[in-house]
């Protein structure tokens, strides 16, 4: 079964959410354009205060997890925008969404601010490494030091069928090592690893028809 086969249902969420940080849905049109413009807005704050002080120790983006999920998509690391809007994947040039979308794993288009909602169709939400930057080439090594103990943990404790890196530096930056696209050998217990093609608009050189493929690839994989 997968997103229209699913019983509407309230998984428990195992992650705080300040509540400062998530913005409510925008209803309407106009209420989405005024909700994009603050978003950006506060990008540019944090973008501003990061330059003067780059150290920053937790996620402005939380977790969306909760015991038995499907899959749980693992990002890189929140950028700007996204945590300006406490939403993973929440820039508008981002194809993520459009892309879970298209490839069969929810039943309608979901915006970054409803991302607790993918919860109700078997779909967890994290990032590999904390720290906010403006793009993934500004990470660190040390931005990785604790991921692969955190996500063995997380397969451990909640067990999701597959874990799935959204970019190959999610999964590189994790163990250190260069991965090709698609499922891998590698395992987290009974949790399946598998590469997706990144969703940043830095990676729109890579066509969408072709990042469509490896999404739709582990839908079916997952069954």
């Amino acid at each position: 079964m997968w997103p229209r086969d699913l019983p509407a249902r309230e998984p428990p969420v195992l992650a705080c959410l300040d509540s400062q940080a998530q913005l409510e849905p925008p209803r309407g049109a106009l209420a989405r354009a005024r909700h994009r413009l603050v978003v950006e807005r506060r990008a540019g704050c944090l973008q501003a205060a990061l330059g003067r002080s780059p150290a920053l120790t937790s996620s402005a983006v939380p977790d969306v997890l909760a015991p038995g999920l499907r899959v749980v998509f693992c990002g890189i690391n929140p950028g700007f925008v996204s945590a300006a809007a406490g939403a993973h994947f929440a820039n508008s040039r981002n194809d993520f969404w459009r892309l879970l979308h298209d490839a069969g794993f929810t039943p309608r288009l979901v915006a970054p601010e409803e991302q607790f909602e993918v919860l109700k169709f078997g779909i967890g939400l994290t990032n590999a490494a904390a720290r906010t930057t403006r793009g993934s080439g500004d990470l660190r090594r040390s931005d990785f030091l604790e991921t692969a103990e955190r996500l063995s943990a997380l397969a451990g404790e909640l067990r999701p069928g597959w874990l799935a890196f959204v970019g190959k530096e999610a999964y590189r930056g994790t163990y250190r090592e260069r991965p090709e696209l698609g499922e891998q050998t590698r395992r987290l217990g009974e949790t399946r690893l598998f590469v997706l093609p990144s969703t940043s608009p830095a990676n729109a050189a890579v066509p969408y028809a072709q990042r469509l493929r490896w999404f739709r690839e582990l839908r079916e994989s997952i069954g």
